[in-house]
């Protein structure tokens, strides 16, 4: 069977959708799969064994430069690319008008959300199967995704923890001899932030504990946010890396500790220890799930605020990142495995 999977953005979203893909892989074992995926986050699907070909577009580029994009032959190249080979089925995983859009200009029946389901109802209209889904306020992304490929592919939905398919061996290795944990501070909500002097905070005493820290970046924003918190902890600060890059880093970490952001599901998704601080979003909705992750919430409160601070003492994060050490380092004289956990709140 062959099918497209329309999922364009972003870096979470499609980390997300993964596990979904793992399980329509194990239920149809012939299964081979291209991805839609804007050009920024092509890398990720090419990750996953089931994936034949990647599709990139350009959303963000054609809509600030319309003209020059027809102009030019990229969208009737696109259009050419996507429409290249014909599909037993066409998944839009997103939910969206655009994303539905794109789905409809594939050559293959197309199924995703019905209207109750889909984060913009009006998308479900364009599909040829309509399957129901959990609304998107109440059960995690990557249930919900799980829940309609078993639906669109004809499979009962296991039960079993969500597997990205990712193998952290694939990426390439880091040029570093010693632990390391990595800082994930970057972010485009400036709610999510958490203050650079708590990440000097944790640094320092990650590095007494004999970790080094490392401090990956984006933007030039980002950057000098690195160097100050790398001034108090001797820390690391990368050199600019696309994802598979960083994916790397990622994997070979001790320990992550981050802000609600895609890298952070990157993270979970590989396997990695992590600590993610949420603030104005919900973890339970689109947290970072996988083995060893913890999550810290600034509120109870069960509503996403984008105005909501990430507001958490630095000694709450210390506390859990020790209590997270501690249980995935077994004592010199032990070699007995550690029982690996979902995202759970702390």
């Amino acid at each position: 069977m062959r099918a497209l999977i329309v999922k364009t953005s972003s870096l979470g979203d499609l980390v997300h959708t993964l596990p979904a893909l793992t399980d329509a892989r194990r239920a149809l074992p012939d299964l081979e799969c291209d991805w839609l995926a804007e050009r920024a986050f092509a890398e990720i699907p090419a990750w996953h064994p089931a994936v034949r070909r990647v599709i990139a577009c350009d959303l963000r580029g054609w809509r600030r430069h319309p003209l020059a994009s027809l102009r030019g032959g990229e969208l009737a190249s696109f259009r050419a690319e996507l429409r290249k080979e014909p599909y037993d089925l066409v998944i839009d995983a997103q939910g969206l008008l655009k994303s539905a859009l794109l789905a409809r200009l594939a050559r293959g029946p197309v199924a995703g959300p019905d209207t109750s389901s889909a984060r913009e109802g009006a998308a479900a209209l364009l599909y040829t199967h309509r399957y129901a889904a959990s609304d998107h306020e109440k059960r995690h992304a990557v249930d919900r995704t799980r829940q309609l490929f078993a639906r669109a592919f004809g499979y009962a939905a296991p039960d079993s923890p969500p597997d990205a398919g990712l193998k952290p061996e694939r990426f390439p290795r880091p040029d570093i001899d010693a632990p390391y944990a990595v800082f994930l501070h970057g972010t485009t909500w400036p709610a999510k932030r958490w203050s650079n002097s708590h990440w000097r905070s944790l640094g320092a005493m990650l590095a007494a504990r004999g970790l080094r820290i490392v401090l990956p970046w984006g933007s030039e924003a980002e950057r000098s946010d690195v160097l100050s918190i790398a001034e108090g902890c001797n820390g690391l600060v990368l050199p600019k890396l696309n994802l598979t890059g960083l994916a790397g880093w990622l994997a070979g970490a001790r320990l992550v500790v981050g802000v609600d952001t895609g890298l952070a599901h990157l993270a979970a998704a590989l396997g990695t220890p992590q600590i993610t601080l949420y603030g104005p979003t919900l973890p339970q909705l689109t947290g970072a799930v996988g083995a060893n992750q913890v999550w810290l919430r600034s509120s109870t409160v069960e509503t996403i605020d984008r105005e909501r601070p990430t507001d958490i003492a630095v000694e709450r994060v210390t506390g859990a990142v020790e209590t997270l050490l501690e249980g995935i380092e077994p004592p010199a004289s032990s070699t007995a495995p550690v029982a690996a956990s979902t995202g759970a709140p702390s």
